[in-house]
């Protein structure tokens, strides 16, 4: 278990490298969002068609990259904690959720429900909105008002926001796998062994933490598989097509960096009382 292998001070170290990861992963993102001439799928789909004008764009490139500053602990202000700018991320992430990427999904997008890729856009947003919710659990300011208190009511649920992606990711290695395949790097080998080993990891560790079976170690696994395919995979393609979709390839690279942020600060502190929680 991770408590018996890593003493306090080297979990809550592991806790605070799961906030920057985060928190650098909300600045790429609203880093690219600046530049991208739409919306990023993961934010907001092509509905409604309003919302899609640059001032919006901007407004919400901005937000995400404060966001990330303040959660990552590159900005520290005084007019909004940590915890606080990690429910209202979370939040915003559900009711764009809510009021556009599904109704899109289900009344406007002629992609069948069936497929998969139609629903990574919303599973990615569910992500970064879970995540959110799991970063305010890691921090222990107290809610100011009552919404802030009813909003620290979903933290329970982050975690599962954030598995439900995984095993939508761990499954289309079993849908898309000769396309999965290709982005095994060569000098590993075994393409499909490693496709199959990875799909089925990612489908176990989000069931696993859905279930809080091995909750820790499960998602400690997850957070060193995610590292390494921010290693092996999306740091050589951010490297190999940084032009591509204006520097969209980069972007991704900062998004599984992200998403390893989750798992290990699920990691670290699943099961903790708020004694234990940093105190920004």
């Amino acid at each position: 278990m991770p408590g018996m292998i890593f003493g306090t001070d080297s979990m809550r170290r592991l806790t605070k490298i799961g906030q920057v990861f985060y928190g650098i992963g909300l600045i790429a993102v609203g880093t690219h969002q600046l530049i991208f001439e739409k919306f990023r799928a993961e934010l907001l789909p092509p509905f409604p068609s309003w919302a899609q004008h640059i001032f919006f764009r901007l407004i919400v490139g901005i937000a995400l990259v404060f966001s990330g500053a303040v959660i990552s602990g590159l900005l520290k202000t005084k007019f909004a904690s940590a915890k606080k700018v990690c429910l209202y991320v979370g939040f915003s992430f559900l009711v764009l959720i809510i009021t556009c990427q599904l109704p899109y999904i289900l009344f406007i997008s002629s992609d069948k429900l069936s497929s998969l890729v139609v629903w990574f856009g919303t599973g990615e947003a569910l992500a970064f909105g879970g995540g959110a919710f799991v970063m305010a659990g890691s921090f222990q300011a107290q809610a100011t008002n009552n919404f802030e208190s009813l909003l620290e009511k979903i933290i329970p649920a982050g975690k599962i926001f954030f598995s439900l992606l995984m095993i939508l990711f761990g499954s289309t290695h079993f849908v898309f796998t000769t396309f999965v395949s290709t982005m095994v790097p060569k000098f590993v080998g075994a393409p499909l062994f490693w496709t199959y080993f990875f799909g089925v990891a990612l489908v176990v560790a989000g069931i696993a933490i859905i279930f809080k079976l091995w909750i820790k170690p499960a998602a400690l696994l997850l957070a060193l598989s995610l590292f390494l395919f921010f290693l092996f995979f999306h740091v050589p393609d951010a490297i190999a097509n940084p032009s591509v979709g204006s520097g969209n390839e980069i972007t991704r690279a900062f998004v599984a960096l992200l998403f390893c942020g989750i798992a290990l600060v699920i990691a670290t502190t699943s099961g903790q009382s708020n004694g234990e929680l940093d105190r920004r």
